[in-house]
């Protein structure tokens, strides 16, 4: 796909820098990311995703935009209540930029959708059994992830870059023991614009691995919102992990 004149001033701030440049805008438009998952989290994503000028969008969630939603949930508005959350987020993106292909699917994440050919998966869901199939299936078939999630005041992201290396994996990450890995902004709650901060990292993170910059493989950062302060872990294979400890035996 070649830039036409408005796509070069829809675009001029990326042109300008080195390393992004032509070719990198070129490799955007080329790209097709599956994002699951459009509440707080996915709708941040999308529409910057959307507005950086990535070609095509896969965007995967079962619900129907809900009144206590709108604190949070940007892309929806009061006429949206009632209606699906993906046909809703579609309209919105389109809105941001014609251009754009978006592909919806108003079910729960499954492997049929997963078998798609996408460059990156980002997990925006709110449930543990649909973050452990997105870990598995990326893991398995190599594709680069970056989960997220946030509660009450902090929020937390790790990307996984499969292609290049298999573990840690998200699964290392979970603790059967504790509850943090079942809180959810539905039993918990959660500030609004702390989903914003987490969703724009992740958007940033998706768009550097898309242009091949990377990112380290199995990098923990959490936020603090009411300390305003990131902290950088590194995850470590969990020998007790049903995926990682076969492949570490080998």
């Amino acid at each position: 796909m070649r830039l036409n004149g408005r796509q070069f001033a829809r675009y001029s701030r990326h042109l300008l820098m080195d390393d992004i440049g032509v070719d990198g805008q070129h490799r955007l438009f080329n790209s097709h990311v599956l994002v699951v998952g459009m509440g707080g989290l996915g709708c941040p994503v999308t529409l910057y995703l959307a507005a950086a000028g990535i070609g095509r969008l896969s965007i995967c969630d079962a619900d129907i935009v809900a009144e206590s939603n709108l604190h949070r949930q940007i892309l929806y508005r009061d006429a949206d209540c009632g209606r699906l959350k993906v046909d809703c987020a579609r309209r919105a993106l389109k809105d941001v930029n014609p251009d754009l292909m978006v592909d919806t699917h108003a079910e729960p994440v499954s492997a049929e959708i997963l078998s798609g050919d996408y460059q990156l998966v980002l997990d925006c869901s709110d449930n543990l059994a649909a973050r452990s199939l997105l870990n598995h299936h990326c893991r398995a078939r190599r594709l680069p992830l970056i989960s997220a999630s946030a509660t009450g005041w902090e929020g937390q992201l790790m990307a996984f870059d499969f292609e290049r290396q298999q573990s840690p994996c998200f699964n290392c990450s979970i603790d059967p023991s504790s509850p943090e890995g079942r809180a959810d902004c539905d039993t918990q709650g959660v500030v609004g614009p702390v989903l914003g901060v987490i969703g724009s990292q992740q958007a940033t993170m998706a768009m550097a691995m898309l242009l091949g910059y990377g990112h380290p493989h199995g990098q923990l950062q959490r936020y603090d919102g009411k300390a305003g302060q990131w902290m950088n872990f590194k995850l470590q294979a969990n020998p007790n992990c049903d995926l990682c400890a076969p492949f570490r035996r080998c």
